[in-house]
Protein backbone atom coordinates (compact mmCIF):
# COMPACT_ATOMS: atom_id res chain seq x y z
CA UNK A 1 0.00 0.00 0.00
CA UNK A 2 3.05 2.35 0.76
CA UNK A 3 4.43 1.30 -2.81
CA UNK A 4 1.33 2.86 -4.41
CA UNK A 5 1.04 5.94 -2.46
CA UNK A 6 4.80 6.53 -3.40
CA UNK A 7 3.95 5.70 -7.10
CA UNK A 8 0.99 8.16 -6.88
CA UNK A 9 3.31 10.85 -5.85
CA UNK A 10 5.85 10.36 -8.48
CA UNK A 11 3.33 10.18 -11.13
CA UNK A 12 1.69 13.77 -9.78
CA UNK A 13 5.61 15.27 -10.25
CA UNK A 14 5.83 13.88 -13.70
CA UNK A 15 2.77 14.98 -15.07
CA UNK A 16 3.50 18.39 -13.40
CA UNK A 17 6.87 18.44 -15.17
CA UNK A 18 5.54 17.36 -18.21
CA UNK A 19 2.73 19.69 -17.96
CA UNK A 20 5.53 22.64 -16.98
CA UNK A 21 7.54 21.76 -20.03
CA UNK A 22 4.79 21.46 -22.73
CA UNK A 23 3.76 25.79 -21.16
CA UNK A 24 7.47 25.95 -21.83
CA UNK A 25 7.65 24.69 -25.23
CA UNK A 26 4.13 26.43 -26.30
CA UNK A 27 5.76 29.68 -25.30
CA UNK A 28 8.26 29.27 -27.48
CA UNK A 29 6.45 27.68 -30.04
CA UNK A 30 4.61 31.89 -29.78
CA UNK A 31 7.88 33.24 -29.96
CA UNK A 32 9.32 31.59 -32.99
CA UNK A 33 5.93 32.45 -35.12
CA UNK A 34 7.07 36.32 -34.14
CA UNK A 35 9.11 37.59 -37.75
CA UNK A 36 11.34 39.79 -35.02
CA UNK A 37 12.16 36.85 -32.86
CA UNK A 38 12.82 34.70 -36.30
CA UNK A 39 14.71 37.71 -37.62
CA UNK A 40 16.87 38.34 -35.05
CA UNK A 41 17.73 34.91 -34.70
CA UNK A 42 19.37 34.61 -38.47
CA UNK A 43 21.30 37.62 -37.74
CA UNK A 44 22.98 36.39 -34.56
CA UNK A 45 23.96 33.08 -36.45
CA UNK A 46 25.22 35.16 -39.48
CA UNK A 47 27.27 37.01 -36.73
CA UNK A 48 28.53 33.91 -35.70
CA UNK A 49 28.82 32.25 -39.15
CA UNK A 50 31.35 35.17 -39.75
CA UNK A 51 33.22 34.85 -36.40
CA UNK A 52 33.91 31.72 -37.43
CA UNK A 53 35.04 32.20 -40.68
CA UNK A 54 37.33 34.77 -39.29
CA UNK A 55 38.52 32.37 -36.91
CA UNK A 56 39.19 29.75 -39.73
CA UNK A 57 40.86 32.49 -41.69
CA UNK A 58 43.52 33.05 -38.99
CA UNK A 59 44.51 29.51 -38.58
CA UNK A 60 44.86 28.62 -42.13
CA UNK A 61 46.69 32.04 -42.12
CA UNK A 62 49.25 30.09 -38.93
CA UNK A 63 48.92 27.03 -40.54
CA UNK A 64 50.51 28.48 -44.16
CA UNK A 65 53.51 30.09 -41.85
CA UNK A 66 54.49 27.04 -40.48
CA UNK A 67 54.35 25.18 -43.29
CA UNK A 68 56.60 27.62 -45.41
CA UNK A 69 58.77 27.23 -41.98
CA UNK A 70 58.78 23.45 -42.55
CA UNK A 71 59.45 23.70 -45.84
CA UNK A 72 62.61 26.29 -45.78
CA UNK A 73 64.06 24.00 -42.98
CA UNK A 74 63.67 21.14 -45.39
CA UNK A 75 65.18 22.86 -47.99
CA UNK A 76 67.83 23.75 -46.07
CA UNK A 77 68.33 19.87 -44.96
CA UNK A 78 68.59 19.11 -48.17
CA UNK A 79 71.93 21.82 -48.68
CA UNK A 80 73.86 20.16 -45.41
CA UNK A 81 76.05 17.47 -46.81
CA UNK A 82 74.91 14.40 -44.51
CA UNK A 83 76.93 12.78 -42.11
CA UNK A 84 78.65 9.76 -43.30
CA UNK A 85 79.96 6.75 -41.52
CA UNK A 86 83.70 6.44 -42.62
CA UNK A 87 83.41 3.40 -44.68
CA UNK A 88 81.19 5.74 -47.18
CA UNK A 89 83.36 8.51 -47.61
CA UNK A 90 86.58 6.44 -48.09
CA UNK A 91 84.33 4.69 -51.13
CA UNK A 92 83.11 8.08 -52.00
CA UNK A 93 86.68 9.32 -52.37
CA UNK A 94 87.62 5.84 -54.34
CA UNK A 95 84.73 6.73 -56.74
CA UNK A 96 85.61 10.33 -57.48
CA UNK A 97 89.28 9.34 -57.45
CA UNK A 98 88.70 6.59 -60.35
CA UNK A 99 85.40 8.52 -62.07
CA UNK A 100 83.41 5.92 -62.02
CA UNK A 101 83.09 2.60 -59.84
CA UNK A 102 81.22 -0.77 -59.89
CA UNK A 103 80.19 -2.65 -57.14
CA UNK A 104 82.96 -5.55 -57.93
CA UNK A 105 86.01 -2.89 -58.00
CA UNK A 106 84.72 -1.42 -54.47
CA UNK A 107 84.15 -4.81 -53.65
CA UNK A 108 88.11 -5.58 -54.32
CA UNK A 109 89.11 -1.99 -53.09
CA UNK A 110 87.58 -2.43 -49.40
CA UNK A 111 88.11 -6.47 -49.34
CA UNK A 112 84.29 -6.94 -49.12
CA UNK A 113 83.45 -10.88 -49.03
CA UNK A 114 80.36 -10.25 -51.71
CA UNK A 115 79.67 -8.16 -54.40
CA UNK A 116 76.19 -7.44 -52.73
CA UNK A 117 77.98 -5.43 -49.77
CA UNK A 118 79.88 -3.12 -51.68
CA UNK A 119 76.70 -2.95 -54.30
CA UNK A 120 74.55 -2.04 -51.06
CA UNK A 121 77.07 0.74 -49.97
CA UNK A 122 76.87 2.62 -53.11
CA UNK A 123 72.97 2.24 -53.64
CA UNK A 124 72.79 3.75 -50.36
CA UNK A 125 75.29 6.72 -51.66
CA UNK A 126 73.61 6.94 -55.19
CA UNK A 127 70.40 7.42 -52.93
CA UNK A 128 70.94 10.01 -51.04
CA UNK A 129 72.32 12.01 -54.19
CA UNK A 130 75.84 11.68 -53.62
CA UNK A 131 76.57 9.31 -56.76
CA UNK A 132 75.25 8.37 -59.62
CA UNK A 133 74.31 5.02 -61.44
CA UNK A 134 73.88 4.05 -65.08
CA UNK A 135 73.83 0.55 -66.47
CA UNK A 136 76.24 -0.35 -69.00
CA UNK A 137 74.88 -4.40 -70.36
CA UNK A 138 74.53 -6.35 -66.75
CA UNK A 139 77.40 -3.97 -65.19
CA UNK A 140 76.44 -1.14 -62.96
CA UNK A 141 78.47 1.84 -62.90
CA UNK A 142 78.42 4.70 -59.92
CA UNK A 143 79.80 7.79 -60.99
CA UNK A 144 80.43 11.10 -58.86
CA UNK A 145 77.94 14.13 -58.88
Amino acid sequence: MEDDNQDNKYKSIDSAFAREIRSDLEQNMQKFRDPIVLGEMVYRLMEERENTNRLLRNILQKLDLIENKLGQGAKSMETQKPVLPLIDEEILAFVKEIKKASAEEVRVKFKYKGKNAASARLNRLCNIGLLEKKQAGKKVFFFPR
